[in-house]
């Protein structure tokens, strides 16, 4: 009988955890707040030219990587200020100590001066990430273009 209690404890628990885990993926938060200087291959990466960078920071055995690069290049290859870099960190994960980054995916978005401007933890949704983005991308590219 014993058995049957542990079972469900774990069954329960099990489930809990992957639902707290789905809640959490894609979520949208606030810019991390340093001081310090960007990575190199992260300060590279952003663009002069765009209102906003988002750096996707990957590894090489990542599938939510994949589905995030699916979301992402597409929304900035339609939305006007918007560009989207992938960077693999599996050979340099210094580069991810640096930025705080936890966990693959997550996408940063910079302003072309290196600021932090948001976080992206998990696979984003492209609506979701517009809406974050509206007050730093040009009032026209606010919604992609057809």
């Amino acid at each position: 009988m014993v058995g049957v209690w542990v079972v469900l404890g774990v069954l329960v628990l099990g489930g809990v955890a992957g639902a707290v885990l789905k809640a959490r993926n894609g979520r949208i938060g606030a810019a991390k707040e340093t001081e310090r200087a960007l990575p190199g291959p992260v300060a590279d990466a952003l663009d002069p030219d765009a209102a906003v960078t988002l750096v996707q920071i990957s590894t090489t055995f990542c599938a939510p990587c994949r589905q995030t690069k699916a979301v992402l290049e597409p929304l900035a290859e339609r939305t006007d200020g918007l560009r989207h870099v992938e960077l693999d960190v599996t050979d340099q994960p210094e580069v991810a100590q640096a930025l705080g980054v936890l966990r693959t995916p997550t996408t940063l978005a910079f302003s072309p001066a290196g600021k932090e401007l948001l976080r992206i933890s998990g696979v984003p949704k492209g609506p979701a990430v517009l809406e974050a983005l509206e007050e730093h991308l040009p009032a026209a590219s606010s919604r992609p273009t057809q």
